[in-house]
């Protein structure tokens, strides 16, 4: 009873903190879903390519343009596209750097699905210590590492005041909740039209369905691959900016719970699927935080877990199903 009582009265208020959760997941789990749709393999560097993102943020905000105190009016805007644009850039640069170095060298040896995921994790590992070695007092072949994080996580600026906009149903809403699902439904449906809507968009669900006789029929699937990992690197990226920008801190392992949680998210909806990565990050979202409410915040990452668990037993195609991209 205590349960749902806390459900009733909390409902409203979880309810936004879900789909703000969520449409973080959901940005990140569009990076997965693409390149499983894709290449049929599971890309567990992607929280690396999140994390990245969640670092420019921090340079941005602090070092770009001096934030010390929540901005407004013009000055807010031009800050957060002159952090949002960086951070997509970056996070898309390194998912093409690691689908070159990492997966391209065994697609062209023909290596089994085994090595494609051992190289996912070593790229991961790979990238998250070395920002944790990035901290000025290590070097790599005689060559000093730059001081650009470290081990310890780092604050990031509150670019966005905390102050509640409007209320809703007596929950209040702030500017951070309502940027957040904007730029997420803004940045779901513009890829969703791209990759129904344009000739490039048909590359990519063509090589989804058949690479080879995508080849056959002029498709260059190196390029639509290319744009595949740099695609859902720009998706990661926007979230990684959106989430330094809500919880104001940025870490060297900061991408791994929401990279494995945006991983859940697609499955739960459906690995592959466009439309299903929304649906399953907004799920997770809404099923992390009333879980919450059920039990205390220490019990979320078991929850979200468990989800993934739930789906795997008993619709592991997930939600929407799993198909190529569309």
């Amino acid at each position: 009873m205590d349960c749902v009582t806390n459900v009733v009265d909390q409902f409203w208020d979880q309810t936004r903190n879900g789909l703000t959760l969520g449409a973080i997941y959901a940005m990140i789990a569009l990076g997965y879903t693409m390149v499983y749709g894709v290449l049929q393999l599971i890309n567990f560097a992607h929280s690396e390519v999140f994390m990245v993102s969640t670092v420019v943020s921090l340079y941005a905000f602090r070092d770009w343009f001096g934030i010390t105190e929540p901005a407004s009016g013009i000055t807010l805007i031009l800050v957060l596209i002159g952090a949002l644009i960086p951070a997509m850039l970056a996070s898309g640069i390194t998912a093409v750097a690691i689908e070159r170095l990492a997966y391209r060298p065994l697609r062209r040896r023909g290596a089994p699905r085994l090595s494609f995921l051992i190289s996912a994790i070593g790229a991961s590992l790979a990238i998250s210590y070395l920002f944790n070695l990035m901290d000025g007092q290590h070097s790599l072949l005689f060559v000093p590492l730059p001081n650009i994080l470290g081990p310890a996580p780092q604050p990031v600026p509150d670019v966005v005041s905390g102050e509640a906009l409007f209320s809703l149903f007596g929950t209040p809403w702030n500017g951070k909740r309502v940027l957040i699902i904007v730029v997420a439904v803004v940045m779901l449906v513009v890829l969703d039209r791209f990759v129904r809507g344009t000739r490039l968009g048909r590359g990519i669900r063509a090589v989804a369905q058949d690479q080879e006789t995508a080849a056959l029929m002029g498709v260059n699937i190196n390029r639509i691959i290319v744009t595949t990992f740099f695609i859902g690197g720009t998706m990661a990226g926007a979230a990684g900016m959106l989430y330094a920008l809500n919880f104001n801190v940025t870490a060297w392992n900061i991408g791994f719970l929401p990279g494995i949680k945006a991983f859940t998210a697609a499955v739960l909806g459906g690995i592959g699927n466009i439309r299903g990565a929304m649906l399953g990050g907004l799920m997770l979202g809404l099923v992390e935080s009333f879980g919450v409410a059920c039990t205390a915040p220490h019990w979320a990452n078991v929850i979200a877990f468990g989800v993934l668990v739930v789906v795997l037993m008993f619709r592991p195609t997930g939600i929407l199903g799993e198909r190529a991209v569309a």
